[in-house]
């Protein structure tokens, strides 16, 4: 029996929410990964930007496919739900700005 919930997915940030969150992004030739809980599997999720708001939770945008097929959608996940974890890290720091030195293709 599956017993880790998938986690919830979160609405966007709206203004009542206080001031904007502070977005971080990596080169897309190596963002980090988390895994995802979806369908009682553990699904690969590229991560494409952290948001940290300004009630001090952070929340992560990701690349996902939850069915296991060819079918890629964006969601945007609170960080500490139990259906969440690191698959791995990049080797770069995150930035708030775009670098396009280290953009892939």
């Amino acid at each position: 029996m599956d017993t880790i919930p998938e986690p919830q997915p979160a609405r966007p940030w709206r203004p009542e929410d206080g001031r904007e969150p502070v977005v971080w992004t990596w080169p897309k030739s190596d963002p980090p990964a988390l895994w995802v809980r979806s369908g009682g599997a553990w699904r690969y999720a590229t991560v494409m930007a952290r948001q940290d708001w300004a009630d001090g939770s952070v929340y992560y945008q990701v690349a996902v496919d939850l069915h296991g097929g060819n079918l890629v959608s964006a969601r945007l996940y609170r960080w500490g739900q139990p259906g969440l974890k690191v698959a791995h890290r990049s080797r770069f720091e995150p930035s708030r700005g775009v670098d396009t030195n280290h953009q892939g293709d």
